[in-house]
């Protein structure tokens, strides 16, 4: 098999787009990836591997050999001799299946939405949902930031007026300040949605009129909020505590 020598040949002209832009990501309903160690995480997920760019063959894979030119001008990552690889985006849950979600609103770090999702695998969410202004989940950064967890975690971006239709039904409740909130160890048992808003303005007030209540977590008076991802990992954790065992 002969390697890619051009830049303006299509494959790498699209590998290009998905790593620089949101839009293309969407319509193809894939993503770039890149590095050795997130190519093992994609295959061992069971993730879509739908193309590798590589300077060598890699045997079970669909590769495409490349000179280490057109490798470093494709890869969203500086520095990077590992295969530039795309992967399928991954599709939602089953509607009977949806039972622990994580709603972040306006949450704009692309490594904190990929620490979420990080976070979301470890806890078994069955889906995070983006509303608003949130960073793209399939961003190189995110990706990078979510250590794999992108590849097993259902998510979807929507409007806040289709927020209710996504959730099929699960109650939400908001992490705010607000009177009269929930401590979050009191959130109610079974199947529910935890909503998280960015760390300097919150959820809007849209958001909080769709919520079925709030809830705070308790924290030093001095403190005024956590980090995005680290209020989320704190609601995950209190959604499935009494049912996290131990890996055998």
């Amino acid at each position: 098999m002969e390697a890619i020598r051009s830049r303006q040949n299509e494959l790498v002209k699209h590998f290009i787009a998905l790593g620089s832009d949101p839009k293309a990501r969407q319509a193809a309903e894939e993503y770039i990836c890149a590095g050795d160690t997130l190519l093992g995480e994609a295959v061992s997920s069971g993730a879509e591997v739908t193309c590798v760019l590589s300077v060598e063959d890699i045997p079970g894979l669909p590769v495409r050999l490349v000179t280490p030119e057109i490798l470093k001008a494709v890869s969203p990552l500086q520095n990077s001799p590992g295969p530039v690889f795309t992967v399928k985006m991954r599709p939602l849950p089953p509607a009977e299946d949806l039972k622990r979600v994580i709603v972040l609103e306006n949450v704009q770090d692309p490594g904190n939405v990929g620490t979420v999702l990080r976070t979301a695998d470890a806890f078994g969410m069955d889906m995070v949902v983006l509303c608003g202004a949130c960073a793209d989940p399939y961003n190189p950064k995110t990706v990078r930031a979510s250590m794999g967890a992108v590849f097993r975690v259902s998510v979807v971006r929507t409007e806040l007026s289709s927020l209710q239709d996504v959730l099929r039904g699960l109650p939400l409740y908001g992490a705010a300040l607000a009177p009269g909130g929930l401590d979050i160890r009191a959130l109610p048992k079974g199947p529910l949605a935890v909503a998280i808003g960015n760390e300097g303005q919150g959820l809007t007030k849209e958001l909080l009129a769709r919520c079925a209540g709030t809830v705070r977590i308790p924290m030093e008076p001095r403190a005024e909020s956590l980090n995005a991802g680290v209020a989320a990992a704190v609601a995950m954790w209190e959604m499935v505590r009494e049912e996290m065992k131990w890996p055998d």
